[in-house]
């Protein structure tokens, strides 16, 4: 009986092919969207987790202000916060033995221009110290000499995009190039990282000491991040309480006083990350289950007008000897097999956009074999739910269906 109620219903899915298939349409949405959207989330939450990984889980970033991340923000009191100075990347070095070693960081952008080719990036202010600190090696060159850092000499090191941008794949060590009115030479080009987890470029940057850039570019003694690498063997937390002793005491800070600057670890900044990504990509996976709520709708919705549609063959069937629970039974596979088929359709639909998605996001494809199943385990409830009472509505005519048998 079963097996006769379900080839009975597949019979009628397929003899109203294009209706059934928009029927079909709203359920593929729905599951292709919640797909779409946790797989792509759970990507950029692995690509977080990766680029954390490879800058190092052992790094502190120290900056003026409270904002860990972003513009220096302002102390109480309306303030702008008093930044570092390269002696305090020295003292953090000489007092801190938890420190392995420490950069100091300036940021800004300039054009690079040579010969016929300008592109505009990112200037890393820094000095030696820098790729040990950041833990990224040099694929040509040399690194910066401590009397280049020193005495500010005019040479750079080029990112990877810098290089292609205006030399190609040609070897560009030793040649010059121009940051607006200052002539650089190029003595080393760096390891290609490629994109960061918010898309941006990590190998568009020009390294150059912070002595030149401070007196030849932007006129102060400021610096803005220290880069500090972390011993091995020593807990983050211990070298950031270490280091915050240290600060407030170089900086005058009284006990009932606010810090005025904050000491970012880079494992919990991976984890603020990969939970703000967590949320985002849940709140998106609850709107695009909406869209199976509306798909659910439109199956009651055809199911109703089935039955509308149906009466007098539901009519005659009990009229020679169908139980009306065999005609709830009909109703209902009917709904819950377009659903699976909307399931079906939606998981490889939704799978193949993750795919692309994840393709020029340039982020890990990270599918979840659990959240296909319970898309596609939603898909057939919301069959079950919004085809009970259709499929309910037409055993309710035995009454009905006896009747027009009788004209």
């Amino acid at each position: 009986m079963v097996w006769e109620t379900a080839r009975l219903a597949i019979r009628a899915i397929f003899r109203n092919a294009l209706r059934s298939f928009l029927t079909v349409l709203g359920i593929v949405i729905g599951v292709a969207s919640v797909i779409t959207m946790v797989t792509v989330g759970q990507g950029s939450s692995a690509q977080v987790t990766a680029d954390v990984a490879r800058l190092g889980t052992n790094i502190l970033m120290v900056r003026p202000g409270r904002t860990a991340m972003g513009p220096p923000s302002n102390i109480s009191g309306g303030a702008q916060p008093r930044s570092f100075t390269l002696r305090d990347v020295d003292r953090l070095i000489d007092a801190v033995p938890q420190i392995a070693t420490a950069a100091p960081v300036s940021s800004g952008s300039t054009t690079v221009v040579a010969g016929g080719e300008n592109h505009r990036t990112q200037i890393t202010a820094t000095d030696a110290r820098y790729l040990e600190a950041s833990d990224w090696p040099l694929v040509l060159g040399r690194n910066f000499a401590d009397a280049e850092a020193r005495a500010g000499a005019a040479v750079c090191i080029l990112g990877e995009t810098v290089r292609q941008q205006i030399f190609g794949d040609a070897d560009p060590v030793g040649q010059s190039l121009r940051l607006e009115s200052l002539s650089c030479e190029v003595i080393g080009v760096l390891t290609a990282r490629g994109a960061s987890s918010f898309g941006s470029d990590q190998d568009d940057v020009l390294l150059m000491p912070i002595r030149t850039f401070q007196r030849r570019i932007v006129g102060n003694t400021d610096v803005g991040t220290i880069y500090v690498r972390v011993a091995d063997g020593v807990a983050t937390e211990d070298a950031t309480s270490e280091i915050t002793y240290l600060l407030r005491d170089l900086r005058r800070i009284g006990p009932a006083e606010e810090d005025d600057f904050s000491v970012l670890d880079m494992k919990q900044l991976a984890s603020m990350l990969t939970q703000i990504t967590g949320v985002l990509t849940g709140l998106l996976a609850a709107v695009a289950a909406v869209s199976l709520l509306v798909g659910g709708i439109g199956i009651m919705n055809i199911m109703l007008v089935s039955v509308t549609e149906r009466t007098r063959e539901i009519g005659i069937r009990l009229a020679v000897g169908a139980q009306s629970r065999q005609v709830l039974l009909q109703f209902l596979v009917e709904a819950v097999v377009l659903s699976l088929l909307g399931g079906i359709l939606g998981s490889v639909v939704g799978l193949a956009l993750a795919a692309v998605a994840a393709h020029f996001m340039a982020i890990p494809f990270t599918p979840d074999p659990v959240v296909v199943v319970m898309a596609f385990a939603f898909s057939a409830l919301v069959g079950v739910l919004f085809g009970y009472f259709p499929a309910r509505r037409a055993a309710r005519l035995d009454q009905i269906g006896r009747a027009s048998c009788r004209e």
